[in-house]
């Protein structure tokens, strides 16, 4: 099968004939329909991360289960599946106490004494985005890692459910749980940040505001329920938003869905009394909170794919969805074969895009 390969960090994507090994006992071969470009994989692609092998990405996508395992039984061959990047093992201290996101997966993965469920045709192992590897024209998982889904449902809107839906939807509705008629700001607004001024709408918040440096993006922002927006390229921000909000001292929930120092640290002083900011961007460096803004009930909590419950959640968001309650068409901007992967994440960032979708042929 062909699949998009990372040799080198930072690098580029290039496209390699790759061998996909049988399932074991509690693992799923499926055949990849459509896999969204994440973020967290550019990440790879522009920062220097060690990489212990070539790695395959791609942590975001849907397909058609095409074989199972002897001990499968959640899914089997022809079922319709969402991959989640985080699977829970379902017996550790985090999945007994309803917190699957924290869970650190290791029963979900192959041991070092076994081969590798992706290797190149020289026997190279190939390393897994997340246990996924979705950029992929198949991929390997544990059952665990899968979350069935009704066949009516468009595998390229299903897709986006793996990652960008659950991790802004979710990190608003469970992990701040944010109430009707609530504030909120949301500092980028990629995949992640629109999903996040969604999952705002849906909880009822009175005033959605969305801060970015890139026109492009907050026109984008509009559509998906922000109610008011910033354009942050001259610093401006918090002054701005205080004059959106006279009298408030900012707001009570916001969300930072870049991963910079100096989105983390605006997403902190953009908060009223009580306020609670939620970081989702992944960053590489630290931030300075001044202690006596603590004191006012001013917290920062960190939020891994939304805090969803997925076999739970990821379900309900596609019936919002199939209500109309849901935007998931609207955020597939650009479809691309998977040897344009390199030119669609070069889109990512100039505004242009939503979301990009790797569309895959013959699902």
């Amino acid at each position: 099968m062909k699949a998009a390969v990372l040799f080198q960090s930072p690098g580029k994507l290039q496209i390699e004939d790759v061998v996909v090994d049988d399932p074991q006992p509690y693992e799923v071969r499926v055949k990849v329909a459509a896999a969204g470009l994440c973020h967290s994989d550019l990440h790879r692609l522009d920062r220097a991360f060690p990489l212990a092998s070539p790695l395959v990405l791609g942590h975001e996508g849907a397909g058609v289960v095409e074989a199972v395992g002897s001990s499968v039984t959640y899914v089997q061959p022809g079922d319709h599946v969402i991959g989640f990047s985080t699977p829970a093992c379902g017996t550790c201290e985090f999945c007994r106490a309803d917190r699957p996101t924290l869970c650190d997966g290791v029963t979900t993965r192959r041991s070092a004494d076994q081969p590798p469920r992706l290797r190149l045709p020289d026997g190279r192992p190939l390393t897994q985005m997340t246990g996924l590897a979705t950029f992929a024209e198949e991929m390997l998982v544990h059952e665990n890692a899968l979350v069935k889904i009704d066949m009516t449902i468009p595998l390229e809107a299903a897709a986006l459910v793996g990652c960008a839906v659950p991790t802004g939807v979710g990190g608003v509705l469970r992990a701040a749980q944010v109430p009707a008629g609530a504030t909120v700001a949301v500092i980028g607004c990629g995949g992640i940040g629109l999903n996040c001024l969604q999952g705002a709408r849906l909880a009822g918040a009175s005033r959605i505001v969305a801060i970015d440096i890139n026109d492009g993006k907050l026109h984008f922002a509009r559509r998906f329920g922000a109610t008011d927006t910033i354009n942050n390229a001259d610093g401006s921000a918090l002054g701005q938003l205080v004059a959106l909000l006279p009298g408030s001292g900012g707001v009570d929930y916001s969300f930072e869905c870049l991963g910079r120092p100096e989105t983390y640290e605006l997403a902190f002083r953009v908060l009223r009394k009580g306020g609670l900011a939620t970081g989702i961007g992944i960053s590489p460096g630290s931030f300075p909170i001044v202690a006596s803004d603590l004191l006012w009930g001013r917290t920062f909590q960190g939020c891994i794919m939304g805090s969803v419950r997925y076999r739970e959640d990821l379900p309900h968001y596609l019936d919002l969805y199939r209500r109309g309650e849901l935007m998931l068409d609207e955020l597939v901007s650009r479809r691309i074969p998977l040897d344009e992967i390199n030119e669609g994440y070069a889109a990512i960032s100039d505004g242009s895009v939503a979301r990009s979708v790797v569309v895959f042929d013959g699902v």
